[in-house]
């Protein structure tokens, strides 16, 4: 709720002096570089947390190589499709769960 009355009062401030379209532009492009920012330093602390002892299942492991290293050789195409994926998850949450499911049940060890 602190972020869309940040948000708000973000777009307030700036609303008089851009107008409607300078104002809601300008909110999105503060999310934007939040959500950047949060990304790089979440890069970061996977990049420090990879020499653990307990390692993740190589296929686990092989994903989220290939994930960091698109994030250091195309942030911005990372951002954008961050925040793409969020749009599509926000508009349908039903297939949000959907993949969200079958991302968890890929992780499950096959009973023998």
């Amino acid at each position: 709720m602190s972020v869309v009355a940040a948000a708000f009062a973000l777009y307030a401030v700036i609303q008089p002096h851009l107008g409607a379209a300078g104002g809601a532009a300008i909110v999105a492009a503060v999310a934007a570089l939040v959500v950047g920012i949060a990304g790089l330093l979440a890069a970061r602390k996977a990049e420090v947390g990879v020499g653990l002892s307990s390692a993740p299942a190589p296929d686990a492991l092989f994903f989220a190589e290939k994930a960091l290293e698109m994030v250091k050789a195309r942030p911005i195409l990372t951002i954008g499709a961050g925040l793409a994926a969020g749009l599509i998850a926000f508009r349908n949450p039903a297939l949000a769960a959907i993949v969200a499911k079958a991302l968890f049940d890929s992780q499950k060890p096959l009973p023998r």
